[in-house]
């Protein structure tokens, strides 16, 4: 009888540790255990455009060229309950070489958006927002074919945009406006032979006259780096889809400042049109126009004298760029 109690026991204790031990390994194996869902969504997109035209005893003339533009979108957007962070990296570089002639720069911007809002509920689309924004460039420009003063340079200009305001957001619609009443614009102009010219609206060097030699300038107070101004800025972003395959952009920044000619607006507009041939091929027709009256365009002067050539500010003006490419998009995760 003691031995088939003690068997009957043993069987039970058996029976136990060996459920105990499938039900541990059924809760430990994480192939079996339900993936838990991103509060984050990416946007990772690369793309090259190329144009060519080539000439060869050509009777009419011409000059053979070729284009190359790489561009990156990249994003990272969290969003959790009322809350929301959004970040977006656009960097573009763009080079073109003639016949006769170096390889020049077409196009070059690094931008950095980064927005955070909060809502009261999770069925509104408008949020309390703060915007963090930040534009330069990769390399130094010039005005061609001047090759030997350059008008800007990485990080000179670069422009800092950082406020909190209103957002009204709409997912399903593409489109998203940000008005901020209180937003901190600083231009930095990280070099100085541009920062004591003025460039880009910091405060120019300070000269005086050479006693000893009329004819030449005494630097007295160089030229500052940083400027920092206080005022609105309006964003807007917005993309439609107004025939099949065919997308429509725009992205509109408006600034303006309190104490500095209140009223006259820093216009940043970027429009384009997106033809998409397949998940890989996409023509484009864009343009993008910016005035900001601290941006003054320069001109080359020679001095009939010794020969030599300067820069010299010629005023504010709009500046226009135009774009038409087709090219390759890869996009991936």
């Amino acid at each position: 009888m003691k031995l088939f109690r003690f068997t009957i026991l043993l069987f039970l204790f058996s029976f136990s540790v060996t459920t105990s031990a499938q039900i541990i390994r059924t809760t430990l194996d994480p192939a079996q255990l339900p993936k838990i869902p991103s509060n984050w969504t990416k946007k990772n997109q690369i793309g090259f455009d190329i144009s060519e035209i080539a000439f060869v005893n050509w009777s009419a003339g011409g000059t053979s060229s070729i284009s190359g533009l790489f561009k990156g979108e990249f994003g990272r957007t969290y969003a959790k309950g009322n809350h929301k962070w959004v970040n977006e990296l656009i960097v573009k570089y763009g080079l073109n070489k003639q016949d006769g002639t170096e390889l020049r720069k077409t196009d070059d911007a690094v931008q950095l958006n980064s927005t955070y809002g909060f809502r009261k509920d999770t069925l509104s689309n408008w949020y309390y927002s703060a915007k963090f924004n930040f534009n330069t460039q990769f390399t130094d420009g010039y005005n061609y074919p001047n090759r030997d003063i350059a008008i800007s340079k990485p990080f000179a200009p670069a422009y800092i945009f950082l406020g909190a305001g209103a957002e009204n957001s709409n997912k399903q619609k593409d489109r998203t406006f940000y008005f901020s009443p209180i937003t901190l614009k600083t231009t930095l102009v990280l070099d100085q032979y541009l920062a004591n010219q003025g460039s880009f609206g910091v405060k120019k060097a300070v000269y005086i006259t050479d006693p000893n030699d009329p004819a030449s300038q005494i630097l007295v107070e160089e030229g500052q780096k940083v400027k920092a101004e206080f005022g609105i800025l309006f964003t807007g972003y917005m993309k439609n889809e107004i025939y099949k395959n065919v997308f429509y952009e725009n992205r509109l920044s408006l600034y303006t400042d309190y104490l500095n000619k209140f009223g006259n607006v820093d216009i940043d507009y970027d429009t384009r049109i997106d033809l998409v041939v397949n998940a890989y091929v996409k023509a484009n027709i864009g343009l993008h126009l910016v005035y900001d009256d601290d941006i003054k365009t320069k001109i080359d002067v020679v001095d009939p004298v010794t020969g030599t050539t300067s820069q010299v500010n010629d005023g504010p003006r709009a500046q226009l760029r135009q774009v038409l490419g087709v090219g390759l998009v890869y996009a991936f995760q």
